[in-house]
């Protein structure tokens, strides 16, 4: 075996990807969703759907779920989509409470003006963080829609303490070997002021939490002209990431497939990964987990075409000669820096892909072998003309 596939053998044994059950359904954006006659209109299929995705791509064990998506009746429900997703050969992964879909939360949830809402928001997470521990998961991953619309309708120093109570709250539910990880987004639904806006306020209330809190990063809540891999870079410093939301932007969270916009830029962000371990030599504690529109294209074959490509793009990353990179840095060698980047970025890795697959009994092009598997035919002629449950995309 050569040493750039050894490279890849070992960065892609290492790479897991979290599917989200969402991803199946029929979803789309708040102008309107387009139905698809394969979408998954229960927790049972959603979960059947990622159980093909894992099986041709032999890298996504789990499946995140929104909790009142996916089990309204809280604890009862989990525990046999739990069993379910185990004779899949999949597991339930993180569990995203759901603190922005109901009426009473116009206003907001944690940080909430009526004392009754932020009570209801907290008690949600709490029971989120009871099915988490239900059914075997670490990570709860709430997001919030917390802000405000307009100058002087919101005190925003009270909205901090708020969730600063809320999030410690949250915490202190939390089993010993659980996270909490606080998502941060620049705006929308809020468009004035949002809460948790930015990296450095998801750290801020992180550490106010406890010490099993951590940031997760979606790399499409960002602005155009940000660094998102120095985010990166400075929360492992830290030892403060906790995981992703994958996937790519235009403009700001239009999340697009991983990559179809600027596959360097993921590139750069899986390079600041790889770089922290070779100068630790230890493994980040990173979860990854897609989190990407699904109104246009197929549902199941586009969450395999984004973990082909974020396979492709963590083994190209994987190639940087990190030795020769730091050598070239201290001497301000700028050109011969920035080709260590670029030379690892411009390589074909789906041949060395294909022979990892391969190694691990799976077909060489899992798009290809889903496609010629008939299932997609199959559950779109079982699933086609039923009342389809058409949920919220957050």
């Amino acid at each position: 075996m050569s040493l750039q596939e050894d490279l890849v053998f070992r960065a892609l044994d290492a790479f897991a990807i979290e599917l989200p059950s969402w991803a199946f359904a029929n979803t789309g954006t708040r102008f309107g969703k387009f139905l698809d006659p394969s979408a998954a209109s229960t927790i049972g299929e959603k979960l059947a759907d990622a159980a093909e995705v894992n099986n041709v791509t032999g890298c996504c064990p789990s499946v995140a779920v929104h909790v009142l998506w996916d089990f309204p009746d809280g604890v009862p429900s989990a525990a046999p989509a739990s069993k379910l997703a185990a004779d899949l050969g999949v597991r339930i992964g993180s569990i995203s409470p759901n603190v922005f879909q109901d009426q009473e939360y116009k206003y907001g949830s944690l940080a909430n003006p009526d004392a009754a809402i932020r009570a209801k928001a907290l008690a949600h997470i709490l029971d989120s963080i009871e099915i988490s521990q239900a059914v075997g998961s670490r990570d709860v991953t709430p997001w919030f829609t917390d802000g405000s619309n307009y100058p002087g309708t919101a005190n925003m120093r009270q909205h901090k303490r708020w969730f600063e109570e809320g999030l410690a709250a949250s915490h202190a539910a939390l089993q010993p070997d659980q996270r909490l990880l606080i998502e941060y987004k620049p705006f929308e639904p809020a468009f004035y002021h949002t809460d948790i806006a930015d990296w450095g306020m998801a750290l801020r209330l992180a550490k106010a939490a406890g010490p099993q809190a951590r940031v997760l990063v979606d790399t499409g809540h960002h602005y155009q002209t940000q660094n998102i891999e120095q985010i990166v870079a400075w929360l492992l410093d830290d030892g403060m990431l906790g995981g992703f939301h994958l996937n790519d932007r235009r403009f700001a969270d239009d999340d697009l497939t991983l990559g179809s916009i600027d596959p360097y830029q993921v590139f750069r962000i899986f390079h600041e990964i790889k770089s922290f371990e070779w100068e630790t030599g230890r493994a980040a504690d990173i979860a990854y987990m897609v989190d990407q529109s699904h109104n246009l294209k197929p549902k199941t074959e586009e969450m395999i075409q984004t973990v082909m490509t974020a396979q492709e793009i963590m083994s190209k990353a994987a190639l940087v000669d990190h030795a020769t990179l730091a050598t070239h840095q201290a001497a301000c060698s700028l050109i011969d820096a920035e080709e260590c980047l670029k030379s690892a970025f411009h390589t074909d890795v789906r041949p060395i892909i294909a022979e990892w697959r391969k190694s691990k009994g799976l077909a060489a092009n899992p798009l290809a072998a889903f496609r010629e598997s008939g299932y997609l035919a199959r559950v779109s002629k079982e699933r086609s003309g039923r009342t389809q449950a058409v949920s919220s995309y957050a």
